[in-house]
């Protein structure tokens, strides 16, 4: 027995470590994968889908990534997922527009009760109450999105698609295991989680 628990003990410790250096925050989450997927294969599965979803992130932008993790795991019934990225949503709207998204991280989790056709229509007309650029971007992400998650054959070899078919893949796996686990909600799953004094402004602007 201790043989086998010496390998989950560290490989919960390496990916908790991991989200305390990204993040600044012990993730929930870590724990649960290894419990229901094995040290070795949480290890593997980490390793193998991080780096990609990391590039996405540097190169779509935290908005618009988190948006359509948002949109996938609300759609799939994540709360621990939905939270962590709407969280991050609303942090980096708050910092790059000194405003607030018409929807706040608590309300975008509660999508997570609609089917998909609600999420999507809910984070749509949120994006369309803020006006300009940024919105139609990622209006026409949104349904691309909704497009290959409803004909997975759509998606092209064109980057954007191959990109959104690893998020579906990727938050597939993730929100499957907070579903089975239950797991609570923690806080934004972001480097920008480690900016304590923009959340406490972004509180105190939502006046909380």
């Amino acid at each position: 027995m201790a043989a086998v628990a010496a390998p989950s003990k560290l490989a919960k410790t390496i990916l908790e470590t991991v989200s305390r250096s990204m993040w600044s925050l012990k993730a929930n989450l870590m724990s649960d994968i290894v419990e229901q997927h094995g040290a070795r294969e949480s290890l593997k599965w980490f390793a193998a889908n991080m780096p990609t979803y990391e590039k996405i992130l540097k190169s779509w932008g935290p908005l618009r990534t988190h948006l359509l993790a948002v949109a996938i795991s609300a759609s799939n019934g994540c709360r621990y997922c939905t939270y962590g990225h709407a969280y991050a949503y609303q942090l980096h709207w708050f910092e790059q527009f000194d405003e607030l998204f018409p929807l706040d991280e608590h309300e975008m989790t509660e999508l997570g009760q609609l089917d998909q056709d609600g999420v999507i229509a809910s984070l749509d007309a949120a994006l369309l109450q803020t006006g300009g650029r940024r919105a139609d971007e990622d209006r026409y992400w949104l349904a691309r999105l909704v497009s290959i998650l409803d004909e997975p054959g759509l998606a092209t070899s064109e980057q954007g698609d191959v990109w959104i078919a690893h998020l579906i893949e990727m938050f597939g796996f993730l929100n499957s295991c907070g579903i089975e686990a239950n797991t609570v909600p923690d806080e934004a799953h972001d480097p920008i989680n480690k900016d304590v004094g923009l959340r406490s402004r972004y509180e105190e602007r939502r006046g909380r």
